[in-house]
């Protein structure tokens, strides 16, 4: 029964979750309005936990089936997929049986024909022997066996060959719109990781006269392959890999910017990979070498036109005929010249950076005042496709995904060889933009300590230190480049000094340090910044512009902070005399004041232990003081506005409570201890103040000297009882 009332109450949970105008802030209003005490809240909980636990496993067991029939939607697919490929195989054999059947049976009708005529048999076989053997060229054809133009049987058939090859091979429809492409070796091979030495995948490879196609094995096809990359024999270099068991029978092939490790399935086929790549390589680049030598030949003289031809042309005004300059060949026949482009690949793979840079250099010396015929123009080209390749590669290196260890002069190879290229501007954009990031990263880095000055003791290190080993790394990498590369060296630091103000000012006045703390900061930063004028970089005054606005906040705080405490001691100022208690308190007062500059404090002093001074006159003292003690720590030339503004509004605020006591206090004995306070102001105070002012400032100030030589700051209504402040 129990158990029935259960299955019914979690039922009708559910049908109220589930239901369309659910609210889940009414639902529980109303639960705990009806619920007796926490066990019915407890239960009810435990209730929609076992509901949410169900639904869990219901979604977890939909999924699980979806997931299935997925699977078995995708292997139906790939089954109807493979069919229909196989079918596709079929009408391809079919249309290449019915394509070979006039191109066998033309010759030997004529064959037939001029027999019947002479009375014998033997050129029937023969004619149509060679045209078969020249339909069915075979995989391994070599480039000699195409003629020149393209046209005889035997370059059809290997157009066929080729074309109903690659026809096994999906996504390698564009190679057969290339012309005079033919096939020259094929095989399986297995492909292998470049940096593990583990099996990737079987791939089959089909070398054309002019390119590598690499495709892979479909295991749900036989004999069918995907494209998966075209190299270019031209950026293709070719690498003999050492049989190290059980990693044997190798090669490799390094192509910018990648390389590839390829298994044989012998030794023998691994020799002939080697031999017929080469081979390859060799027929492609001796092809071009006379394309570019019938280019660069001269051409015959025009035929000149004799003078009968033209009767009515005066002699006397004929002019001599001026003989053309034949254009000045170039000898682009040495072998480092034949070999530049795929030794640039070489040494990019490598990462050879200096070795490429010096043959680009060895190049443009060579082609240093000569003229520039169409096959040093298509040289150029091909060196202009490397210097490219460079330029990215090293602009890669100096990125700041790249690792940022090392600091600046992990940089000076790559912005060397790009400076080399003529890349100045570049490398300069890139090395600051990787020394920024290396700044940011490294601020990020640091651990933010209980303490905010040991805090900031690391940072000034850790920045000034980058910014100074960046300056000089700059200085030796661009010294006799353009100057303005310096000058965006500058708009460089100044990016990064934002970047150590924004982390030092969060740390430091976001955080509402004192004031004193605050100025041991400052202090510290400025100590650093000054460093940097050992290598002629000033930059105190950048540091001043960022800062001044939070030193203004701070000095601001402080200030309403004193005037506050002074305005709080003035309401509960009673004109008594202080009494220490101990000459130990009293000596220890005597220390302070001397401190604070007040050398003739023991003239107030009394009897005992007493001090002819109120206590607010004495506290009002020690703050002022301290304050401009700390303020002119923080001091520059753009906060003196600001610090002089803020002592007079401190100054003003113990004057006027003084000048209002004596004006209002009836008592003879009190107003003669009033006017002792106000001669103590004005005649101790506010001179150390103005000294200390000038002193650490460097010049007077006439707010403090008028403050001094005013008898009364403010005159207060003698009939007034409240102070204006």
């Amino acid at each position: 029964m129990a158990m029935a009332m259960s299955d019914s109450g979690a039922s009708r949970l559910r049908q109220q979750l589930e239901s369309g105008g659910f609210e889940a802030r009414l639902y529980v209003k109303q639960l705990s309005q009806q619920s007796d005490g926490d066990r019915d809240l407890q239960e009810h909980r435990q209730r929609i936990q076992a509901l949410a636990e169900e639904t869990a496993q219901n979604l977890k067991r939909n999924v699980y089936q979806n997931y299935r029939q997925f699977i078995e939607t995708a292997r139906e697919i790939s089954y109807l997929e493979s069919e229909m490929y196989q079918l596709s195989h079929l009408l391809t054999e079919q249309k290449s049986s019915l394509e070979s059947i006039p191109l066998t049976l033309l010759p030997a009708a004529a064959a037939a024909g001029a027999a019947a005529a002479s009375g014998g048999e033997e050129g029937v076989g023969g004619a149509g022997g060679r045209d078969h053997l020249r339909g069915q060229a075979g995989f391994f054809s070599t480039p000699g066996g195409a003629s020149r133009d393209g046209s005889g049987p035997g370059e059809e058939g290997k157009q066929r060959t080729l074309t109903t090859l690659l026809e096994k091979v999906e996504g390698c429809r564009h190679l057969l719109e290339t012309p005079g492409q033919y096939l020259v070796y094929n095989g399986d091979l297995v492909e292998y990781d470049a940096d593990h030495m583990a099996q990737l995948q079987r791939v089959h490879g089909f070398l054309m006269n002019d390119c590598l196609l690499v495709a892979t094995w479909l295991p749900q096809r036989r004999g069918m392959y995907r494209y998966n990359a075209l190299y270019s024999l031209d950026g293709l270099a070719v690498v003999n890999v050492k049989d190290n068991p059980p990693m044997k029978d190798m090669f490799k092939l390094l192509m910018f910017p990648e390389s590839r490790i390829f298994q044989a399935e012998n030794a023998k086929i691994k020799r002939e990979w080697l031999e017929v790549l080469e081979d390859t390589k060799r027929a492609l680049s001796e092809k071009r070498r006379r394309e570019q030598e019938e280019a660069a030949a001269p051409r015959g003289p025009p035929q000149v036109t004799s003078k009968a031809t033209n009767p009515f042309e005066d002699d006397e005004e004929e002019e001599p005929a001026v003989p053309e300059v034949e254009e000045e060949k170039v000898d682009l026949s040495m072998e480092w010249i034949q070999e530049l482009p795929e030794d640039l690949d070489v040494c990019i793979a490598q990462r050879d950076f200096e070795g490429a840079v010096d043959l680009l250099d060895k190049l443009n010396h060579y082609l240093e005042d000569k003229p520039s015929p169409p096959p040093v123009k298509e040289l150029r080209a091909k060196v202009e496709e490397r210097v490219r390749q460079l330029t990215e590669v090293l602009v890669f290196e100096l990125s700041p995904d790249r690792s940022l260890r090392g600091g600046p002069k992990a940089t000076r190879r790559a912005v060397s060889q790009l400076i080399r290229l003529g890349q100045c501007t570049k490398a300069c954009e890139l090395f600051l933009r990787n020394r920024a990031a290396a700044v940011h990263t490294a601020i990020r880095q640091l651990r933010i300590e209980g303490a905010t000055l040991l805090y900031i003791h690391k940072l000034c290190h850790v920045f000034f230190t980058s910014l100074l080993e960046t300056a000089r790394e700059f200085e030796i990498d661009f010294a006799g480049t353009d100057s303005g590369c310096y000058s965006a060296f500058v708009v460089w630091a100044r990016s990064a000094m934002g970047m150590f103000v924004d982390a030092f000012s969060k740390q430091v006045f976001d955080s509402k340090e004192s004031l004193s703390t605050a100025a041991e900061c400052v202090k510290v930063a400025k100590e650093h910044c000054q460093q940097l004028g050992d290598i002629g970089l000033d930059l105190t005054f950048i540091i001043h512009a960022l800062l001044v606005k939070d030193i203004q906040g701070a000095l601001h705080s402080y200030k309403e902070i004193i005037i506050e405490a002074t305005k709080h001691r003035n309401s509960e100022e009673m004109w008594r005399r202080m009494n220490l208690m101990t000459p130990e308190a009293l000596g220890k007062l005597k220390e302070e004041m001397k401190s604070c500059g007040v050398s003739n404090f023991e003239q107030y002093t009394g009897d005992d232990c007493w001090v002819n001074l109120s206590y607010t006159v004495v506290a009002f003292t020690k703050q002022t003081m301290g304050f401009l003690e700390e303020a002119l720590k923080l001091y520059f030339p753009e906060l003196h506005m600001v610090l002089l503004e803020s002592l007079v509004e401190i100054i003003l605020v113990a004057v006027q409570h003084v000048d209002y006591s004596l004006r209002c206090e009836q008592d003879p004995e009190k107003k003669a201890f009033i006017r002792q306070n106000a001669s103590f102001l004005y005649e101790t105070v506010l001179p150390v103040v103005e000294k200390r002012f000038e002193e650490g400032v460097g010049k007077p100030a006439k707010q403090l000297q008028d403050l001094r030589n005013a008898s009364r700051l403010i005159r207060v209504n003698p009939e007034s009882t409240t102070s204006v402040v």
